[in-house]
């Protein structure tokens, strides 16, 4: 059976869905719906259940012997095992990391975890401030499936994360992006990544922006899509493997959703984060040989 060799693995709300679809559509390549299998990362909380092996793969089983087969589960990037669980997994494996100015980072990700009802403190310096709380098991609001995910400032650890991926997969094996880059250039950025793969770089894709800032429009359809309970819960643990069935909810939250800018952050708040993350962000720019000052200019 086709075993996937290239894996997308991060960061959160960094452009990882525009880039799977973008490699979706190039005829050397297969991705697995859904996008976020999160097989691997042992260490994480299993937002229903963790799919066994034979599930992984039957992901895979309608790629070409000529394809190259990936995913893009972000979870990879923030798990302290997942590197190495790939590895063993294909010792050829390829790694793509996606990196965006943290602040950004997680203000985005807390505006979708508000979208998804999984986040109850709907101002972000309020579920900023709950953070240590959170991480002793207190103030988690009910449907927050994944825990893990309401600790903003852990998912931004870049440079650990980074690291991570090099030393486990050598430098060689890791293609760094840069959200930024993706946003002013993302046929150059789709380009390399296609070299990177090995691939025909010259293939041409629609470059649209994938995954906007939305607002629900019922809170209650969008918590029986993001954050079923009890048996609902175990229900949608079994059908992630469905390809047809990402298809429904895909169709399900596009008519409970409504395109919304996202609201500007507090500048106090923005410029007190960016002095907070700004020596991650040198180490970060340092590692991986890129000029990323620009993050920590307020």
């Amino acid at each position: 059976m086709k075993r996937p060799d290239f894996f997308i693995v991060g960061a959160f709300k960094a452009g990882t869905t525009a880039l799977y679809e973008y490699l979706r559509a190039h005829p050397q390549i297969f991705m697995s719906v859904p996008k976020e299998p999160m097989y691997f990362g042992q260490d994480l909380t299993p937002r229903y259940r963790r799919i066994t092996q034979d599930e992984y793969l039957a992901l895979f089983r309608d790629a070409n012997d000529d394809q190259h087969a990936g995913e893009a589960s972000p979870w990879y990037l923030y798990s302290k095992t997942a590197a190495q669980e790939i590895r063993d997994f294909d010792g050829a494996a390829k790694a793509i990391v996606m990196l965006r100015n943290p602040v950004d980072v997680m203000y985005s990700q807390h505006s979708q975890l508000v979208f998804n009802q999984r986040e109850d403190l709907t101002d972000f310096a309020q579920a900023l401030a709950a953070e240590d709380d959170r991480m002793a098991g207190h103030r988690l609001p009910a449907d927050a499936i994944r825990p893990e995910a309401l600790y903003y400032r852990r998912s931004v650890d870049f440079t650990e994360q980074v690291a991570r991926y090099f030393d486990v997969f050598g430098r060689s094996g890791v293609h760094i992006v840069v959200f930024d880059d993706l946003v002013t250039d993302p046929r150059a950025v789709y380009r390399s990544t296609l070299e990177f793969l090995g691939v025909d770089p010259t293939f041409e894709v629609d470059l649209s922006v994938y995954n906007p800032n939305k607002k629900p429009r019922s809170g209650a359809v969008q918590r029986l899509i993001f954050a079923p309970r009890g048996p609902m819960k175990r229900v949608f643990g079994r059908l992630r493997s469905v390809p047809l069935m990402h298809s429904v909810r895909d169709a399900l939250v596009s008519a409970n959703s409504t395109k919304a800018a996202r609201q500007t952050m507090d500048p106090e708040l923005r410029a007190q984060l960016t002095a907070e993350f700004a020596p991650m962000v040198a180490e970060l720019g340092a590692l991986i040989g890129r000029d990323l000052s620009a993050w920590s200019k307020a």
